[in-house]
């Protein structure tokens, strides 16, 4: 496992920029065969956390989510590992994960959605949960539609919880 150990627990996050300070904190501590698994509403600030794990990880591409094309890699543009972005909204099973043919062991793996696949893929992998509305005042998205990517109540604080699974 990597050294996300010191990120273990909750912490409040007050805006996207704060949000994506996280992830490139969190891709300082991240190595090469680690898995981050992401859970959040729409809108909750999932592609804004790996945005910030991509920057400090100085890999080539835009981030953004990779709904339509299911896994997105981006190479490193020095010596470190890739980075594999991956949503895995509309997958079925976690066989469909495992057809993917994405290489575990060598990049660094952040999934959206992946909660229910990820045992299916790795022994051990850090879970991290992102709650708009854990303080009533969030945007509850089940309420009408929104632009796939708008940034929804960007301002409202997110508790971040993250945790090693199994």
């Amino acid at each position: 496992m990597s050294g996300l150990d010191a990120f273990l627990g909750d912490r409040e996050i007050t805006s996207p920029a704060e949000m994506e300070a996280l992830g490139r904190q969190f891709g300082e501590a991240l190595r090469a065969g680690d898995l981050v698994v992401l859970t959040g509403a729409l809108g909750a600030g999932k592609t804004t956390l790996t945005r910030g794990i991509a920057e400090a990880l100085d890999v080539r591409g835009r981030i953004q989510s990779p709904t339509f094309v299911i896994a997105r890699t981006h190479p490193s543009l020095g010596d470190g590992p890739a980075l594999v972005h991956v949503d895995a909204y509309r997958l079925g099973t976690d066989g469909e994960l495992d057809d993917l043919d994405i290489d575990f062991a060598h990049s660094i793996v952040v999934a959206e959605w992946a909660a229910p696949f990820a045992a299916a893929v790795a022994d051990h992998w850090w879970e991290v949960e992102i709650d708009r509305e854990w303080n009533g005042r969030g945007v509850d998205s089940a309420c009408g539609t929104f632009g796939h990517g708008e940034d929804l109540d960007a301002e409202t604080p997110r508790l971040v919880r993250v945790s090693r699974r199994p």
